[in-house]
């Protein structure tokens, strides 16, 4: 269990002995979703900080709405759905995204193996200048692919996370590589 998990864990303590239903509580929910929630989070974010805030906000409309828990088919959809809408929702009321970057990402992604660390930095820079390059995809085309890219999602799955049809979703992902792939070419950045 990683110590984001373990703080989320400990943090909803008081309701984890409500059980969702015979198999599964809401700390299994925590346990086995957290980190994918985060990602998710982090995708759209890119701050750790607000990525966190995100998933615990996410996990708190889950207590709330606890009682609908044994009516939900598929719990991974509906939680990256909740907390795409978390993120989103901050996004518009922010209008902008940070300008710094924050140097915890970095450290966390820095690894202390074998790869020299300013190779190391200058992949993180082309990551951010992709990362960027996704930035400018309409808003829709992103949205899937993140969801794809990201979370890994299945185009069913991201369809009922954003309520439309797996078709629409398979056009708005194609949409989205080819254009990606257009940015990147004239951008100079390798494939």
């Amino acid at each position: 269990m990683s110590c984001f998990e373990g703080q989320l864990a400990s943090w909803a303590a008081p309701a984890l002995a409500r059980t969702v239903d015979s198999s599964q509580t809401i700390a299994q929910l925590v346990a086995e979703y957290s980190t994918a929630l985060y990602r998710v989070a982090f995708s759209v974010t890119r701050n750790a900080a607000e990525a966190e805030d995100a998933v615990q906000e996410t996990f708190l409309r889950v207590l709330k709405h606890e009682s609908r828990l044994g009516e939900i088919r598929d719990y991974r959809v509906w939680l990256v759905r909740i907390v795409w809408n978390i993120v989103l929702d901050r996004k518009r009321r922010a209008k902008t995204r940070p300008e710094g970057e924050d140097i915890a990402d970095h450290a966390r992604a820095l690894p202390s193996g074998d790869r020299p660390a300013d190779a190391t930095v200058i992949s993180l820079q082309e990551q951010g200048r992709i990362l960027a390059l996704v930035d400018r995809l309409p808003a829709r085309e992103r949205e899937a692919l993140l969801l794809s890219a990201v979370e890994e999602l299945t185009t069913a799955e991201i369809a009922a996370a954003l309520g439309t049809t797996e078709s629409s979703i398979r056009s708005r992902i194609f949409r989205a590589r080819r254009e990606l792939a257009a940015l990147l070419e004239k951008e100079g950045i390798a494939r």
